[in-house]
């Protein structure tokens, strides 16, 4: 213990973590459970929920169960949904009892989304009354939306509140609120009229009322706005929290910055592994699910490929007089279609991050796949002249190294029309866009560029 604190402050957060995580699996092998309690001490809960995931699966419960029960509550909300499932099956009913009941709002309803309806509906019997209903009310908004993802938790003030009347109320309702740095202001009905920060409540006069010091251009959202949508509002703004109304105007809870940089973290996660190649995640941490759900969520995609390349194949068969005739022009096949499979991987990439930053929301999409189609030339252009120069000296025939060049270029212009048209499409229709462009794109990348450079062949070398 005294090792671990004297090397704090000279130890990078990583090498605390796992520091942590070594010693208290060493200690609790050997059945040290007052050193491993005495190391988790001046340790950050989010430190101590790394370490306690990266223990075995046995150690889990046994190391949870060493947290007082204020700690356990700060950790459990760290901890990823498997494991936060896997305690609730361990520990006694008392002990769930006590951390999911104290667990925010918010953090409840994104466990319970991720546990079977018969333990969800256990736990929700075993809630306070006030908790209970909280929860409740989050769960009946619709996945992904403000609802689902808001706390409850806030303080709200009325227009004829005097500063001195709300810094006491501050004072009184702080610990039972997920933020004070931004207070709300309600009429009587509970409508949201406007807002005020509370460093203008510590710099105005304790006579002064509330009215006369807020703000009533308030940004909101709304119960069913898309969460990616609010994460984007609060970036732009450097909120630390926005507010959430129902349709009647009603201010029924918050949205701090720490839930949208989880949002932005499982959308960003999410996109990039289905850029990859269509694997969906579904939330849960990839590396911690079952190696045969990896397979079933990995197979899909791979089997569209495997069509793909079937279909080229066939194509590449029914191509079999050129080819007899100049039989070098297989040679540069893989080098055509890799090459256009990249660049529409690139346009796509660079299309479907824009929609997600909005980068793009000024441009049409006409122009944004112009745009990528003389890229898309551009690079060909360079690629192409590279690449005849290469098959002219790899070959020694100028008619076919100009073949494949002019079908670099072809192909390349395909791609990034390809690349950049199809998650317009795919939007239009619905569809996750990062999840249904790659495999599309290399099918029509490796189909039509094949067809592309057979027939230039035959034109060039007038077959």
């Amino acid at each position: 213990m005294n090792n671990l604190s004297s090397s704090l402050p000279d130890m990078s957060r990583r090498e605390l973590r796992d520091l942590v995580r070594i010693q208290l699996q060493m200690l609790l092998e050997q059945g040290d459970l007052r050193g491993a309690k005495a190391i988790l001490v001046p340790v950050q809960p989010a430190d101590i929920a790394e370490a306690i995931e990266g223990l075995p699966e046995a150690m889990h419960a046994l190391a949870f169960r060493l947290l007082s029960k204020d700690e356990a509550i700060a950790v459990y909300e760290y901890l990823d949904y498997s494991i936060q499932e896997r305690l609730i099956e361990e520990l006694r009913s008392q002990e769930v009892r006590d951390i999911v009941d104290k667990m925010s709002p918010d953090d409840r309803a994104r466990l319970f989304d991720e546990l079977p309806a018969k333990v969800v509906n256990r736990l929700l019997e075993q809630l306070s009354p006030a908790e209970r209903t909280a929860t409740a009310q989050l769960l009946g908004y619709e996945a992904g939306t403000s609802g689902r993802i808001m706390t409850p938790e806030l303080i709200s003030l009325k227009e004829n509140f005097t500063v001195y009347q709300a810094l006491e109320r501050i004072r009184r309702l702080a610990k039972a609120s997920e933020i004070i740095y931004y207070l709300y202001v309600t009429d009587t009905a509970r409508r949201l009229t406007g807002i005020v920060s509370l460093r203008e409540l510590v710099i105005s006069q304790p006579e002064e009322l509330i009215g006369e010091i807020m703000t009533r251009d308030v940004v909101f959202v709304h119960t069913d706005t898309d969460q990616e949508e609010v994460a984007r509002l609060i970036q732009r703004y450097d909120f630390l929290a926005v507010p959430v109304v129902d349709r009647e105007q009603r201010l029924v809870g918050i949205i701090t910055v720490d839930d949208v940089i989880d949002i932005l973290q499982e959308e960003t996660t999410e996109d990039i592994y289905a850029l990859g190649g269509g694997v969906q995640s579904g939330g849960d941490n990839y590396f911690q699910m079952n190696l045969l759900e990896v397979a079933r969520k990995r197979v899909v995609w791979l089997f569209v490929l495997l069509i793909t390349n079937t279909v080229t194949g066939t194509i590449i068969k029914s191509q079999e007089d050129i080819l007899t005739k100049v039989v070098t022009l297989t040679a540069f096949i893989p080098l055509l279609t890799g090459t256009g499979g990249n660049v529409g991987a690139q346009s796509s990439t660079v299309v479907i991050r824009g929609m997600n930053t909005e980068e793009i929301r000024l441009l049409g999409p006409l122009q944004v796949i112009v745009r990528e189609a003389i890229a898309g030339a551009l690079l060909g252009v360079m690629l192409g002249t590279i690449a005849t120069v290469w098959a002219y000296f790899l070959q020694g025939r100028l008619e076919v190294a100009i073949a494949v060049g002019t079908s670099l270029v072809a192909i390349s212009v395909l791609a990034s029309i390809s690349g950049s048209a199809l998650p317009f499409l795919f939007r239009f229709l619905r569809l996750d866009p990062a999840l249904m462009s790659a495999p599309f794109i290399t099918t029509a990348v490796d189909v039509l560029g094949v067809l592309i450079y057979f027939n230039l062949a035959r034109v060039i070398l007038q077959l």
